[in-house]
């Protein structure tokens, strides 16, 4: 199961009391105040890690707590500080704050790290000739936690258009194939591996006319595209579904465009998929006559045309990364 939206609460631990000690010998009737300072509360850390994939584990456990500092105790001691927690997410995790729906932070690159919650001061014991103190509360703090995959290339295109077959055929990937459409309803990664560079493609879950206002599978995994640096735009050119390639090409871009207008114009590879079927050539023709732009010719299913195209990815990667 992919996760990729949560909201998890969590509360820091509270700093120790600061302890209330008097020191008496034979020689110091009067008493030297020694009590020790109390520990530090447990900060709760988020920490993106490029071993963790999904956010599914917080569905199951949403809350954290901080352990407490310990208490000073007499003879000058200091109470041990709590040990932090430390909570694994995936690179690319937004943190966003419940109450004041702000970002906090991106953690877009493996060990970034948040601290969500900060834990409390320990409080000053007697030995600083002042009266002891409570230590003070950790802090709470409702986050919403949002995945978007770092993906070198999405690859994006209508449902039955054939995207889960490109990312099996062209890297290590499995995904669910089957011909109906939204077989796909969780994105897919794989590494693609060339003499010129490797990089990582997402098979993005079919879009439809009005993903972008919830439709179909809509905004669900259009935040995925975002962090893409070229896009693979995918047409089903045999329009088994009886669809009209063109139209289909102009819609999906539509919807990109109404989502973020930078995924607009983001550098696209157009791929004619399915030019195995009979049919697909009268519509490349009609296609060609009114979407004046290089087009790569290939059948997933079959693997061809695979090379002429992941070439056309490297070249495109190498031009618009940055």
């Amino acid at each position: 199961m992919f996760i990729d939206s949560v909201k998890i609460k969590v509360k820091a631990g509270d700093g120790g009391r600061g302890c209330h000690s008097i020191y008496r010998d034979k020689y110091t009737r009067q008493g030297i105040p020694n009590g020790g300072d109390g520990g530090k509360g447990a900060d709760i850390i988020l920490q993106a890690d490029r071993n963790v994939y999904t956010l599914l584990d917080f569905k199951y456990k949403a809350e954290f707590r901080g352990d407490h500092g310990q208490h000073g105790s007499g003879k000058d001691q200091k109470g041990k500080n709590a040990k932090d927690v430390i909570i694994k997410v995936p690179v690319g995790t937004l943190v966003k704050d419940v109450l004041n729906q702000c970002v906090l932070r991106d953690l877009d690159s493996d060990g970034d790290s948040l601290i969500l919650a900060r834990g409390g001061k320990g409080g000053l014991g007697n030995m600083h000739k002042c009266e002891a103190k409570p230590g003070l509360p950790g802090e709470e703090r409702e986050a919403v936690l949002d995945l978007k995959l770092i993906a070198d290339v999405g690859i994006v295109g209508f449902p039955n258009s054939g995207k889960s077959t490109l990312v099996s055929a062209v890297s290590g990937a499995r995904p669910k194939v089957a011909p109906y459409p939204f077989t796909t309803k969780e994105p897919s990664l794989g590494v693609v591996k060339t003499d010129d560079l490797n990089f990582v493609v997402a098979d993005i879950p079919g879009l439809i006319e009005g993903s972008h206002d919830g439709r179909g599978l809509g905004i669900k995994f259009l935040r995925h595209v975002e962090r893409t640096k070229i896009l693979v735009h995918l047409i089903d050119m045999a329009g088994v579904d009886g669809r009209e390639p063109a139209e289909d090409y102009k819609i999906i871009n539509r919807e990109l465009q109404l989502y973020d207008k930078t995924l607009g114009k983001r550098f696209q590879v157009i791929a004619a998929n399915k030019m195995d079927l009979p049919q697909s050539k009268e519509n490349l023709k009609k296609f060609r006559a009114k979407i004046k732009k290089k087009i790569y010719l290939v059948s997933a299913s079959n693997k061809i045309g695979l090379e002429e195209l992941i070439g056309a990815i490297v070249k495109g990667l190498q031009t618009h990364s940055h």
